[in-house]
């Protein structure tokens, strides 16, 4: 049973969580300026086109920024403490939040390459954390 906070799923982030549960990490990318952006959203971010379309990333990017949750985020964290959360730069470009699986919170570093990581914590959720390569 999973007891931790799930994400609300809504028409605009579907195929995201979709693609998740196939354990592919997809991103909008933008048809006029040719970026990518994380999260899913109607209007590209940087050119504010509409002309956005999912592609699949590689799932592969570098830690821009990270703290070590020492003191759980809520009761339903506690048995994770400590555990890292990241602000991830994608290869792709996009930038995106989430925690690094490791079993020494000590190693992480600004900079160090992460690969995605699929964690099935429902039947139709499946959240994209890290690894660090």
């Amino acid at each position: 049973m999973y007891d931790k906070p799930l994400p609300v799923i809504d028409g605009e982030s579907r195929p995201y969580w979709d693609a998740l549960k196939q354990h592919r990490l997809t991103l909008k990318r933008c048809h006029d300026c040719g970026k990518h952006h994380f999260y899913p959203r109607a209007l590209c971010p940087h050119c504010h086109s509409d002309a956005v379309d999912w592609v699949d990333a590689r799932g592969t990017g570098t830690i821009y920024s990270y703290t070590i949750a020492r003191r759980p985020a809520g009761p339903a964290f506690k048995a994770d403490a400590p555990y890292v959360v990241a602000v991830i730069d994608l290869d792709e470009g996009a930038r995106m939040m989430s925690n690094i699986v490791t079993d020494d919170v000590e190693a992480v570093r600004i900079g160090q390459r992460v690969t995605v990581h699929y964690d099935d914590v429902t039947d139709e959720v499946t959240l994209p954390k890290f690894r660090l390569l």
